[in-house]
């Protein structure tokens, strides 16, 4: 179906713009891009971020449970190549992007299936629960960026889905204030059980030994799949690789950050400066991308 090309152009640059306003770690990779892959990036993260804010509001739990539905329902027709209903304009660019870059519109639909389940369940009992979610809101995007980026097998799919589960416990415990005060505890509840700490604590901002074993054991988690997912780099294309590496940069010191003082959680939202992330971007953009480099 050929889109007018004037609302192809309009939805890029809102999906631009809700992108740049959001302030994600991962924009700035998005920079490493040429222009086509960088719009392609754009529409995903924009498209991710909506999704997200579906749920992510004060309405009441059927009212996003209906919203959520719509769009779902909404994302089907624009992938299938029907009109593009209004009010939602980010699909076109969206639309553009998998069909450019060969997206399977399965990875699309299981983020609106993972950011179901945040209506569903508010806790997980065990790390496989846990990593079923992460799988659907973080490894299927992964697995549409890779699209864009271009990689060189199917051998990059499985390390793609081992990063999206590490980034994906990283924001958890980046979030997990904001999390709780929401009534979400996403880390398993069996290894609040092993680590001497419980949901109480942990919604009360309790740093005490339980917590500090907790966030040991969760880190250590993180940086093994990290290791694993590093696999990935020797999949990609020189652009991908570029941009994989700034982002497992960008990551690896926000896990450091956390490690360093875990209790900081409690108090304010761990994040890189912005010039920190553009010193990391300058450094995979002006080097010839290494696997070795990776953290």
């Amino acid at each position: 179906m050929i889109r007018p090309q004037q609302a192809i152009h309009s939805s890029y640059a809102l999906c631009r713009g809700m992108a740049r306003r959001a302030g994600s770690n991962f924009y700035p990779c998005f920079l490493l891009l040429p222009r086509s892959k960088r719009r392609a990036m754009d529409a995903l993260y924009a498209f991710t971020r909506y999704t997200d804010d579906l749920i992510d509001n004060p309405q009441p739990v059927e009212a996003r449970r209906t919203a959520l539905a719509r769009w779902r329902t909404s994302l089907e027709a624009a992938l299938s190549g029907s009109v593009d209903p209004p009010g939602e304009s980010l699909l076109p660019a969206l639309a553009h992007a998998v069909e450019r870059f060969r997206i399977p519109a399965e990875h699309l639909l299981a983020v609106v299936d993972g950011v179901q389940m945040d209506l569903d369940r508010p806790s997980y009992e065990t790390f496989d629960d846990l990593a079923a979610y992460c799988r659907r809101v973080a490894s299927a995007v992964g697995l549409a960026c890779i699209h864009v980026w271009g990689y060189r097998g199917e051998e990059a799919f499985e390390p793609a889905r081992k990063c999206g589960v590490a980034f994906q416990i990283t924001n958890i415990l980046r979030d997990l204030k904001e999390d709780a005060r929401q009534g979400r505890v996403y880390l398993p509840l069996e290894d609040l059980r092993r680590a001497g700490y419980s949901v109480e604590r942990l919604t009360a901002g309790v740093a005490d030994d339980g917590f500090d074993r907790l966030m040991a054991f969760e880190i250590d988690r993180a940086r093994r799949l990290y290791q694993e997912g590093a696999e990935l780099f020797d999949w990609l294309e020189p652009d991908g690789q570029r941009i994989f590496g700034m982002m497992t940069t960008v990551y690896h010191r926000l896990l450091a950050a956390i490690e360093r003082r875990p209790s900081e959680v409690f108090r304010r939202r761990v994040r890189l400066s912005r010039w920190q992330k553009l010193g990391i971007a300058a450094r995979w953009a002006l080097l010839p991308p290494r696997r070795s480099a990776l953290p």
